[in-house]
């Protein structure tokens, strides 16, 4: 099992995976992923985001994709993991472990204050794994959200 980074290389195999993960989550309605634009945000200027990949047997099974945000509480930054995905056929094999470990050690080691993400509330194995690794959910917060025509109003 590999966990490394992203290369240009692999962003076609992320972008099915994105919509592998749409398909899961019951969203792939709002699925928009395209490969140019989210090889322009990972790998151009600014770096919007970052990608791990995870091989198994050295295939690409799974991706870890976040990015850096900022705690004023902490005044220190952290690390926001917007989606952690496993190939259906490779899961129970440890490479979602194996994702979130690597990215654990990247916030160590960048000084952040907190490794965060969400989760959907019907997502009962997901659940499940992240509270088997010591994660605990915030039930005070609640998410909000604007895009598209509300986004644009208020921009």
């Amino acid at each position: 099992m590999v966990v490394r980074e992203a290369t240009p290389a692999d962003i076609d195999f992320v972008v099915e995976s994105i919509r592998g993960l749409a398909r899961y989550e019951k969203l792939e309605h709002e699925c928009e992923a395209r490969a140019g634009m989210l090889e322009r945000h990972i790998f151009g200027s600014p770096r919007y985001a970052e990608i791990l990949i995870g091989e198994i047997d050295g295939r690409r099974a799974g991706y870890a994709l976040f990015f850096h945000t900022y705690s004023t509480f902490l005044t220190r930054p952290g690390v926001y993991l917007e989606d952690l995905y496993v190939d259906p056929g490779m899961r129970r094999q440890g490479l979602g472990r194996a994702l979130l470990t690597r990215l654990a050690s990247i916030a160590v080691e960048r000084g952040c204050g907190r490794l965060e993400w969400a989760v959907l509330d019907w997502n009962e194995p997901a659940i499940a794994f992240y509270r088997s690794i010591g994660a605990v959910p915030l039930a005070d917060w609640t998410t909000y959200r604007l895009t598209g025509e509300a986004l644009a109003r208020l921009g």
